[in-house]
């Protein structure tokens, strides 16, 4: 049967009907494609099969797994920096979990919500409804193995009986001789266990969990002929009067492991040894045995049938091009491959934002067979990774989507966190976590914070230098602007290492000023809250490239932060990053501001003129920011418009009564200016048109602005008075902030004095107040960094 391509209007239709047309021509022989996989030579059929497929080296120099395309070469670095610095989002692809054929239904049912998610298959069908949903797994049967999940951990139970009886032992005695048949039993397996010594005095049990793999590979299977080999080896030794051992259950991974020795701790009061004669007398000792010593023991495996891919796009990317742009890469890098895929976005997901749902980014979710039609598996390593986002900016940007591949190495970024290490501290989109331990807690704090972190091979460092190269020479290529800032910006994350050393040479003893360093930044810090003056006339783009300056130099004044004086800079860091989220709500992007004002306004709002308006607004309203934020915004600007329209009415028939009103709507337009301060992105967006919350609600800003700047500047006296040994000028005692409010130095307390009975109450401008403070700071800074220089010199 012939083929007409031309018949197909996408091109991943075009490539499937090739492959499957291929198929049906003995072009690609079962056999053939099974020795490919394997490894084997395999004799070249037709210069079309050699351009269709493509293998991949694996470490020991075969070939092994089975690609549809070729791969493709990486975008420029200079392209991809350019794009970047443009406003472009990173593409993201990642996997969020593998499962046996068994999972294949349950998967399917959440990336459908159970049915009520339309999700489209390979073949471009689109299936709804739990009933049809359920077939596909049935489809898919035939590519997967079913194979077990291994059998990592072991419980087991031991019933010793000894004519001298056990009653008489101390205990550290009955442990030993406990451990001692464990290991002439289970050999040289890791081990913990408990001892109970019976009451009649005829023996003891033990109770113990087990690995099952032993150091030269040996697995035991936990079941009655395990148990049997055990016993064997017991029955075997003469030093054991009378033992008898069974298998009490078995489970797969490290979290079975950690559950059952925590269990076991639990029940003996943490009367609980190991092999090695440790104790564990709670919980997270138990745990650390499991996690950080037997977890590499384990050589636990489990099916991976099918594979769980996620593509996620910024929150406002345009849902139809992110779908096209998905089922496009999807149908090129998983040809041949079963898959089905559906859409979340927070307007159509029907799945409530209290449990998970209405995630505020648009993404894709993926079931995925990782055995083909044709035998080959889907190849999961790093190469492969860099492939699929390289793919899918590709596709991304030909529907319109500005998007580019990125390199963790590009922009020094820290390493992902597990799902394992973090959980949800709240249900409402899942956006909050925390570590499940000191350490993983650190990892996602610096992941979120988007931290540096300089890589540590060689051959990585070396891609550093080259990416920190393409982002200086990009620099010279584009126009000033908020494209250089944030360019900038990625350099400064590239030259950590320069910081790392300073650090080193002051421990190393050598004569280096960390105080001169922190005033740097410092200093660096105030220009930056300073810049933010200027914030309602950034775009997106530049304030992005401004909230990642501002967090930059705060990460490097932390790094070289002497300890007495870190509790200090934490208040200051703490300003700095509210006066930041004050005003991330304000900067919206240009195109919206142009497009239409106020998109989802309340009842409240003009051209509310019906009540499907007011329904329609409700509800989009509450689609982007939520019930509560709605509803609390909804209160108290129904309230503003109540009292104005009270005003209005009784103007001419009570005009006493308007003043007691008038103090009413000014109470009202605080508190709406004080949510807004707070967050609340439904006021702020109401503030655009109303003039009155408009002014209240930049005077507010201006007070938290000030006492950020007066935080800042009086930090960076406090620096140069302990650095120097001497006080500020004049003689002035410097003091921090009391709950919000200003408070004076002691050399002006007298002028200001005499100003408020003179009848002054003028405030000065914080910039003209510190301005040239500051510069003297750095100009100190500077002199004492140039000292410092010419005494390594020397």
């Amino acid at each position: 049967m012939e083929i007409f391509l031309g018949a197909f209007t996408t091109e991943w239709e075009q490539r499937k009907a090739a492959f499957l047309h291929d198929l049906t021509l003995g072009g690609r022989s079962q056999p053939e494609e099974e020795r490919r996989r394997r490894g084997g030579a395999v004799p070249p059929a037709r210069p079309a099969d050699n351009a269709k497929i493509s293998g991949f080296q694996s470490r020991a120099g075969g070939r092994r797994g089975l690609d549809t395309v070729h791969r493709r070469a990486d975008r420029p670095m200079r392209a991809r920096f350019a794009g970047l610095a443009s406003g472009s989002q990173p593409a993201v692809v990642k996997v969020a979990s593998f499962g046996g054929g068994s999972r294949v239904g349950a998967m399917i049912n959440y990336v459908s919500r159970n049915g009520a998610v339309v999700v489209e298959n390979e073949r471009g069908d689109q299936l709804a409804g739990r009933e049809t949903l359920s077939s596909i797994g049935g489809e898919w049967d035939h590519l997967f193995k079913n194979r077990a999940e291994s059998r990592d951990i072991g419980l087991f139970k031991i019933s010793v009986t000894e004519s001298g009886g056990a009653s008489g032992r101390a205990d550290d005695t009955l442990f030993d001789r406990a451990r001692e048949i464990v290991k002439h039993g289970l050999g040289d397996r890791s081990f913990a266990f408990a001892v109970t010594a019976r009451a009649d005095g005829s023996g003891f049990d033990i109770d113990g969990v087990a690995v099952l793999r032993n150091s030269g590979g040996e697995r035991l299977t936990a079941d009655d002929k395990a148990a049997a080999i055990v016993q064997g080896r017991m029955d075997a030794t003469e030093s054991i009067e009378s033992a008898a051992f069974r298998f009490a259950g078995h489970g797969n991974g490290t979290d079975y492991g950690t559950t059952q020795v925590r269990a076991l701790v639990a029940m003996h009061r943490g009367s609980v040894q190991d092999e090695k004669g440790r104790a564990m007398t709670d919980a997270k000792q138990a745990g650390d045995l499991v996690q950080l010593e037997w977890r590499d023991q384990l050589h636990s495996r489990k099916p991976r049938d099918v594979m769980h891919l996620i593509l996620s796009a910024r929150a406002g990317t345009d849902t139809a091009a992110f779908q096209n742009a998905a089922r496009d890469f999807l149908g090129e890098q998983f040809t041949g491959h079963r898959y089905v895929f559906s859409m979340h976005d927070a307007g159509s997901d029907p799945k409530a934002e209290a449990t998970g749902g209405k995630r505020p980014h648009v993404h894709v979710h993926a079931i995925i067979a990782m055995r083909s039609d044709a035998g080959g598996r889907v190849e999961t390593s790093i190469p492969a990774f860099r492939q699929w986002r390289l793919v899918m900016a590709e596709k991304a940007r030909a529907h319109g989507i500005t998007m580019e591949m990125t390199d963790r190495r590009d922009r020094a970024s820290a390493p992902a966190y597990l799902k394992n290490q973090v959980r949800p501290v709240n249900m409402i989109g899942r956006t909050r976590h925390e570590g499940t331990s000191a350490a993983a807690d650190r990892r996602y704090e610096a992941k979120r914070a988007d931290f540096p972190s300089r890589a540590a091979t060689a051959r990585s460092q070396a891609y550093e230098h080259r990416a920190h190269e393409e982002w200086r020479e990009t620099k010279s290529d584009m126009d000033r602007g908020a494209q250089h800032d944030f360019i900038r910006s990625q350099m400064v994350r590239l030259e950590e290492p320069s910081v790392a050393a300073e650090r080193r040479t002051m421990a190393s003893g050598e004569t280096t000023d960390p105080s001169s360093q922190s005033r740097t930044y410092l200093v660096k810090l105030a220009e930056l809250v300073f810049e933010g003056d200027n914030m309602r006339h950034m775009t997106r783009p530049e304030f992005e490239a401004y909230e990642k300056r501002v967090e930059t130099a705060l990460f490097q004044a932390e790094k070289i932060m002497p300890p007495q004086e870190r509790k200090d800079f934490e208040e200051i860091a703490q300003a700095a990053r509210e006066h930041v989220n004050v005003r991330r709500e304000i900067v919206e992007p240009i195109e919206e501001r142009s497009t239409a004002k106020d998109p989802d306004q309340l009842s409240h709002g003009p051209g509310s003129n019906t009540p499907h308006d007011d329904k329609q607004r409700w509800d989009a309203a509450v689609a982007r920011h939520g019930l509560a934020a709605t509803d609390e915004a909804n209160t108290v600007l129904l309230d503003i418009e109540r009292t104005r329209e009270a005003i209005e009415r009784v103007t001419a028939e009570r005009p006493d009564d308007v003043r007691a009103l008038q103090k009413e709507l000014c109470t009202h337009i605080s508190k709406a200016a004080e949510l807004a301060i707070s967050g609340n992105a439904i006021v702020r967006e109401v503030a655009e048109i109303d003039q009155d919350l408009k002014a209240v609600l930049q005077a507010l800003e201006r007070d938290r602005q000030k006492i950020l700047q007066q935080k800042t500047t009086t930090r960076a006296h406090s620096t140069e008075a302990a650095t120097t040994g001497r006080g500020t000028p004049h003689g002035e005692q410097v003091r921090m902030p009391v709950d919000g409010f200003e408070t004076e130095t002691e050399g002006a307390s007298k002028d200001t004095a005499a100003k408020r009975e003179a009848g002054d109450t003028t405030k000065s401008e914080p910039v003209k107040q510190h301005g040239s403070r500051l510069e003297e700071i750095q100009r100190d800074a500077n002199q004492q960094n140039g000292r410092d220089q010419d005494e390594r010199e020397r």
